[in-house]
């Protein structure tokens, strides 16, 4: 489990096929302390430490499957690739965003950005299958990090990132046409199931 409050930026650092895809991802976090077997989630995806190291700079290994790497933006990522980067939620932990499993549920499409003041207000479109989902003032993690949704139309929704939140995550540099890992609210999800259990 996760809170989607992201700690670090890590960096692609090598992509290789050996059955299914095997990704190098440095990190500021001290290797010493990742544990092998260890969830980390990368731009939102929960995803198995295989091995870690420190040459020339910290960095971890994970394994991403075909199923995977087909439904989220993994399937893309390249050597350079900036991903937000969260350990896993422990006892005791403060819970500042909200509970975030790390299993993708489709991807948004950034199809809106607007300056508002300092921040910065973007417009997603969610997959229809997830939008009725998605509600204002709801919570929904998109690339790890948990957001508060401001306002929804349709199958478009609206977030505003303030600039802390631009400088600690790979949103500050957001572009339209941008593909998102989007997971929704695990309280929406529930609702949901009961109401369709009660019909």
């Amino acid at each position: 489990m996760f809170t989607g409050i992201v700690t670090d930026i890590g960096e692609v650092l090598a992509v290789a096929d050996d059955g299914d895809r095997r990704f190098r991802i440095a990190t500021a976090y001290d290797p010493a302390g990742i544990d092998l077997g260890a969830s980390i989630a990368c731009d939102g995806v929960c995803l198995t430490v295989i091995a870690t190291g420190a040459d020339p700079r910290g960095w971890f290994e994970v394994q991403v499957s075909a199923e995977t790497l087909s439904r989220t933006t993994a399937g893309d990522w390249q050597p350079g690739r900036r991903l937000n980067l969260e350990r896993a939620l422990r006892v005791g932990d403060e819970l500042g965003g909200h509970i975030v499993s790390g299993h993708v549920d489709g991807l948004a499409t950034v199809v809106g950005l607007r300056p508002e003041g300092a921040s910065l207000r973007v417009t997603f479109r969610a997959p229809p299958d997830l939008a009725g989902f998605v509600a204002p003032k709801g919570s929904v993690a998109l690339n790890g990090t948990s957001l508060t949704v401001n306002e929804v139309a349709g199958t478009d929704f609206g977030v505003n990132l303030i600039p802390h939140t631009q400088a600690v995550t790979t949103w500050g540099a957001v572009r339209v046409g941008d593909h998102v890992n989007m997971e929704i609210d695990t309280l929406a999800r529930y609702v949901a199931r009961l109401r369709e259990w009660a019909a």
